[in-house]
């Protein structure tokens, strides 16, 4: 009887030991899901403000005028 005591304490210690380590593995996902979504805004703000740049003043290479030698 005391061996199958001494096995339940064990069990008992492993899953309390499991049950915060879980709790610490969700605290750690849960700030990585809101770093991930800032990244996120931040990179969605970042190509819409690269998509509203004005274009350069150089001319496309269609536009362009072939060279004499042509």
């Amino acid at each position: 009887m005391d061996n199958l005591e001494s096995r339940v304490e064990e069990l008992e210690m492993k899953i309390a030991f499991q049950d915060g380590t879980i709790e610490e593995l969700d605290q750690q996902v849960i700030k990585l899901n809101k770093a991930l979504a800032e990244q996120q805004d931040q990179l969605r703000i970042l190509v819409n403000k690269l998509q509203a740049v004005e274009p350069s003043n150089m001319a496309s290479q269609a536009d362009e005028t072939p060279p004499p030698h042509y």
